[in-house]
């Protein structure tokens, strides 16, 4: 363990204990503690790429499935369908036995099918309680993980703050900025692994669908998140009251304001714009900037995880999948249009009831 770190933590000791022979066995169970969150990290970024594919390959499995078990129901709709013909049933009608035959060999194709349809639907139960099982699995290992990972990033903070604060004078510039560069480094690592174990716990939600005025919730937003004074929100005049999952739509919305945040704050008048698109099905919204806009060659993976535009302390790479994660959830999309140094539009559509 560092020296200044040691002289720290005996600071505050009381002086019968900074002489005590088990002192040094406690000082080195600290510094164990911090040893191995590289390596933790490491596991977390690993066991949400497993996931994932695992997700992939299961979501084709059911395709496939769900495509075998239409083509099987519309060959069981034609058969049932045949089968009121053959059997005219708005008539009376004498049947001879070739018909009689005809119609019991259809009888028992129908039973096969529904067999067919008996056993996929099974199989599929099953198939969504083990990924049920996997995803709950994945959700308490990131929840663990992310604890273990934060904990000694935000110590180590805390020690970074106090060594400045005792060494300030006898630090030159150079080591001064080295200190800041450290800690804003950690305030990063500290906002990735947050926006990781969204991501990887984000599913189905607890939280009550209620009523609000949409433009109350978004302006409650743009109060809590950082707006330069350069930059402005404006707001359409017919946002209507929704009945949704505030705290996810709110998720939503943040996530999109500090990316149109980021893109425009450089300007001398940046713009931020909501739209709104009235519609029986779906929920569907707008957010449009006049900032640095996305060169095309990006556009296609600015959804993906960590997928960002430029190195910057504030920016993570995993807003824009989150956005993209809820619109999936709720059985909607995202996309984009953009132009460079003209600015970007982020189209979104929620689907109202689910």
């Amino acid at each position: 363990m560092h020296s200044l770190l040691k002289r720290q933590i005996r600071k505050y000791l009381p002086a019968k204990l900074r002489a005590h022979p088990e002192m040094d066995g406690f000082l080195e169970a600290i510094e164990k503690s911090y040893e191995n969150y590289d390596d933790k990290f490491s596991m977390l970024h690993r066991a949400s790429t497993i996931s994932s594919d695992e997700l992939f390959e299961a979501n084709k499995r059911l395709q496939k499935e769900a495509l075998q078990q239409k083509s099987i129901l519309v060959s069981l709709e034609d058969a049932i369908r045949s089968l009121r013909e053959n059997l005219n049933e708005d008539q009376s009608i004498d049947i001879d036995f070739q018909d009689e035959l005809n119609t019991e060999e259809l009888a028992s194709y129908i039973s096969s099918l529904a067999l067919k349809v008996t056993e996929m639907t099974s199989e599929k139960d099953k198939l969504v309680a083990n990924l049920e099982n996997q995803n709950e699995s994945l959700n308490n290992y990131a929840q663990m993980v992310s604890h273990d990972l934060r904990s000694p990033i935000r110590n180590i903070s805390a020690l970074m703050n106090w060594i400045m604060e005792d060494e300030k004078e006898n630090f030159s510039e150079t080591s001064k900025d080295n200190c800041s560069l450290v800690s804003d480094n950690l305030k990063k690592m500290d906002k990735l692994v947050t926006g990781i174990l969204n991501h990887a716990t984000m599913g189905e939600t607890k939280e009550q669908r209620i009523s609000f005025h949409l433009e109350d919730s978004l302006r409650d937003i743009e109060k809590t998140i950082f707006v330069p004074d350069n930059v402005t929100f404006k707001y359409p005049e017919n946002l209507p009251k929704i009945e949704f999952e505030k705290e996810r739509l709110e998720q939503l919305f943040m996530n999109l304001f500090l990316n149109a945040i980021t893109a425009t704050e450089h300007l001398e008048k940046g713009e931020i714009k909501i739209g709104y698109e009235p519609d029986e099905v779906f929920w569907k919204f707008s957010v449009s900037d006049n900032g640095k806009g996305i060169p095309k060659k990006h556009q296609e993976g600015i959804f993906q995880m960590f997928k960002k535009l430029e190195t910057s302390n504030n920016a993570t790479g995993i807003g824009l999948a989150i956005v993209k994660k809820i619109t999936v959830l709720y059985e909607g999309s995202v996309w984009l249009k953009s132009e460079e140094n003209v600015g970007t539009t982020f189209f979104i559509t929620l689907k109202k009831n689910l």
